[in-house]
Parts: C-alpha cells; structure tokens; sequence
C-alpha cells in the first residue's frame, strides 16, 4: 500500500509532453508568412504607405519640390470655391448617371441573347468579351478620337442620316457622350457575370410559369431579375466605382486637355492637372480623398439600398 500511494503523487508531479504537432504547424506558419511576403510588401510599400503619405499632403501645401506646409483644411475649402472644381464633380456625376446604367442595360440584353443555345455560342461571347480587354488601352483612345473627329466615319455616317452635328471631339455638346459610348463599348466584363448569373436561375420555375400563361416580360420581370439581383447589385457596384475612377480614356480622347471647354473634365483628370501640372500636389492629395469619400457614401447608398431589391436564395428558405 505504501509503494503505490508513493508512486501516485510521483506520476502526478511529472510535467504535461507538449502537444503532438506544434513544431510542424510553426513550420507552416512561418512558410504561409514567407509566401504572403511579397504581397505585405507591396501592400504596406505601394498602397498603405502612400495613403497615409498623401492623407498627410492632404493638409499641407506641398508642390513637389518645396517641404510640404501644414494649412489645415485650407485645401478642402479651396477646393469647394474652386469653380474648375465643381464642373469635374458635374461632369463625372453626368458620366456615372449615363454610362453605367446604359453599360448595364446592354450588358444584360446581350447575355441574356447568349444565355440560349446556338450554334457559335463560344465564338459569340468571345467576341463580345474582346473590347473589355482591350477598351482601357490608349491605343484604343486614339481610334475611338479618330472616329469621332471631324470628316470622320461618325460625323460622316450621321451626315448621311440627316444629322448635322459635326464631329462629337470637337463638339462640348457631344464629346462626353464620346466617351458614354466608349465605356458601353466595353460592356463584356458586366455580360459574362450576368451570363453566370443566369445560368443559376431554375429552368422549373420558367416551365411553371408558361403553364401559368405568363408571357416572356412576365417571366423576366417576375423570375429572371429576381433570381439574379445577387448578380445585378455586383455588377452596379463595381461599374459604378469604375465609372468615378475613369481617366484614361477622357486623357487621349480629349487630347490630354480635358476639352473643348472643360466637357470632359472628369474628376481625375483635373486631379491630375492640379498634382503634376500644376504641381500642387497638396490640393490633388485633398482631391483624391474627397473622391475616395464620395465613393465610399455611394457603396454605403447601394448597400443600404439592397434590403429593397435584392433577393437571396437564403431568404427564400
């Protein structure tokens, strides 16, 4: 009896062995961290450093060559007065309004063209996708300016039609809608996520609506844009932030001015003439991050407004 309650307290006094495994995971932690280095690099070198660097030029009075100076919010209401300014807010304002429910809508038609089966289906979609990958290109700002010039095959074409309007480059009236037509052009990126999206939808519910008498508009408006406002919602977010961010093509389509007459002066590119033409890199600072602003209330608008119109498969459970 003494041998074994002597050797209970012994066996219990012995320390706990450390978990099987913790070595190994280690290793695997540090080799995840040494893969993912070069992301947190360029994250913290390329993208969070200059967002801090320019949140501070934001503040300041820094002309690139000079050391920045601290002026508070002098830039921001500058910036307000400034009337160059507010014709950048209008005319990127009137360019999101336009371009990307038009872009949508196109995008939309078209993939629901392409969502039924035909012979070259393949070849179809990818040619439509084909300008989205080239459309961002200045080579194509160069031909699409070209097209649109004066004598050029558009003002050619609508002279023929009984439209004397000239060349829309050169025309302020026109030149913005120059560029609509440009990011509508570009529709394919938009159209293979609508075509994913309808792909989903349940080929039983259309069958039980024909059985119901309910007409192609019917079913569209009832089963189609409910199922995929998933899809929808995701493709206004992104186009819409897209559309607040244009600026090469309104760059080489207006020549590198912005013109005739500031109409197509988008937000960007007078952030760009104020940066590094102008070298007030304070007041482009101020300007990038009201834009970052106003982005961020329109996702909060379009989140917000999801509860509406939105439709989820998990709601319907």
């Amino acid at each position: 009896m003494t041998l074994v309650k002597d050797s209970v307290p012994a066996r219990a006094a012995r320390p706990a062995a450390a978990p099987a495994g913790r070595p190994g995971r280690r290793r695997e932690n540090l080799a995840g961290y040494l893969f993912m280095s070069p992301w947190i690099a360029g994250f913290l070198l390329l993208t969070a450093g200059p967002m801090v660097a320019s949140l501070y030029f934001a503040f300041t009075d820094y002309n690139l060559f000079n050391s920045p100076r601290w002026v508070g919010f002098d830039n921001f209401t500058k910036m307000f007065d400034d009337p160059r300014w507010q014709k950048s807010v209008e005319v990127t304002a009137k360019y999101v309004v336009i371009g990307t429910p038009l872009k949508l809508l196109l995008a939309l038609g078209v993939a629901l063209l392409l969502a039924q089966s035909r012979r070259g289906q393949a070849f179809y979609r990818a040619a439509f996708y084909a300008p989205s990958l080239i459309g961002a290109s200045v080579s194509v700002g160069f031909v699409w300016r070209s097209l649109f010039s004066d004598g050029a095959i558009v003002d050619r074409t609508q002279t023929f039609l009984g439209f004397h309007v000239g060349g829309w480059v050169g025309n302020a009236d026109w030149v913005l809608y120059c560029l609509v037509a440009l990011t509508v052009w570009q529709f394919g990126a938009p159209m293979v996520i609508f075509l994913a999206g309808l792909k989903q939808v349940p080929r039983e519910l259309y069958e039980a609506a024909e059985m119901d008498g309910a007409g192609a508009f019917r079913r569209f408006w009832n089963i189609t844009l409910p199922t995929i406002s998933p899809v929808l919602f995701f493709n206004v977010l992104l186009e819409t932030i897209h559309s607040f961010q244009i600026f090469g093509s309104a760059y080489v389509v207006s020549n590198t001015y912005c013109g005739p007459a500031d109409a197509t002066l988008v937000y960007t590119c007078y952030l760009y003439q104020q940066g590094f033409r102008n070298a007030q890199m304070g007041f482009a600072a101020a300007m990038a991050w009201m834009l970052l602003l106003a982005v961020a209330l329109v996702t909060a608008v379009l989140f917000w407004s999801q509860n509406k119109w939105v439709h989820y498969a998990e709601e319907a459970r």
